[in-house]
């Protein structure tokens, strides 16, 4: 009897302990961001977790990142504002639930230009110069990006009418931005960082300014998620916003912190990264109304088939955002 009573105190010992075992599992988030310069913070976030362990996967591309979101192979994305738009046009069942870093946008032009920096008046006198003497102003972008768009709306409110008064090119790829630049076939572009700061210390062109002056701000990056996420782990994405919170705090402090993981991330030259960070703005507000004024812009464009300015609205939960500042969402961009 006595062996008996001992063994069955020994099994209840090894299920109590099997059993704190796995109440101990940290519970855990798959997070997805892409290789940039903007994107590259969300590799701290890790750091800063509390209570949630972030498996942090960097992609190629946003889109690349939108993509395991929607086919659920991860359960938070950092993308763009623009990807925000698409995927709501696509149909497809996400959810905005913070900001990260926003900029990075810069307006460069030809060294040969004669433009003053920030003078909107030289840049129109240079496009009507070329309009006059029956040359193309060329600029260009990588068409549907944040740049773009940042760059369209601030011509528009500059009176510059990018269908008439210049010609637009399409450049896919940021990386060969520098070589276009180089070679003279275009007379600006709107490019990205670090791509930008590339150019600049490359002296492949000169810097006009940033395009930021429009309804869409600077808006650049966002944080995404699913509604079955938020029904099933929804202490867990508020553990990650507060991460991305927290990690956005940081490098706002320490500079040389986030130039150091865009150098670790992107293998770009120190030199290149300290100063494309200049350029960028960590803030994980989320900005009602720039947001939707970008989704205007684009169904303005023609780059997205409807209006979803409504389901924009509708589908940024500011709850897990509230909970990691303890500010209202009238506060955090609302």
């Amino acid at each position: 009897m006595r062996k008996l009573i001992l063994t069955a105190i020994s099994a209840l010992a090894i299920g109590g302990s099997l059993q704190d075992g796995v109440s101990a599992q940290t519970p855990t988030i798959s997070l997805g961001f892409a290789k940039c310069a903007h994107c590259t913070a969300m590799a701290l976030t890790p750091d800063f977790a509390k209570g949630v362990d972030i498996k942090g996967t960097p992609f190629t591309t946003g889109t690349d990142v939108l993509t395991a979101l929607v086919t659920k192979n991860i359960d938070v994305a950092q993308v763009t504002y623009l990807h925000y738009v698409i995927a709501l046009d696509k149909g497809f069942d996400v959810i905005a639930i913070a900001g990260q870093v926003s900029g990075g946008s810069a307006l460069i032009v030809g060294n040969d230009l004669a433009v003053t920096p920030n003078d909107w008046a030289s840049l129109k006198k240079a496009i009507a110069d070329y309009k006059a003497a029956g040359k193309p102003f060329r600029v260009a972008a990588s068409r549907g990006n944040a740049q773009d768009i940042h760059m369209r709306g601030a011509f528009a409110k500059q009176g510059i009418d990018i269908n008439k008064d210049v010609t637009f090119v399409n450049i896919p790829n940021p990386s060969d931005h520098l070589q276009a630049l180089r070679r003279g076939e275009v007379e600006l572009i709107c490019t990205v960082e670090p791509f930008a700061t590339q150019i600049l210390q490359a002296s492949a062109g000169k810097m006009f300014g940033t395009p930021y002056d429009q309804a869409a701000g600077n808006l650049t990056n966002v944080i995404l998620t699913r509604p079955d996420v938020v029904a099933a782990k929804p202490k867990e994405l508020e553990a990650t916003v507060r991460a991305v919170v927290a990690a956005d705090e940081h490098i706002t402090k320490d500079r040389a912190a986030f130039s150091a993981v865009v150098t670790k991330i992107t293998g770009l030259d120190k030199k290149i990264a300290d100063e494309a960070v200049k350029n960028l703005d960590p803030d994980p507000k989320l900005y009602r109304a720039k947001t939707v004024a970008i989704a205007a812009m684009m169904r303005d464009l023609k780059y997205v088939n409807s209006d979803v300015t409504a389901e924009v609205e509708k589908r940024m939960d500011y709850r897990f955002l509230e909970a990691a500042t303890g500010k209202p969402k009238s506060e955090l961009g609302f």
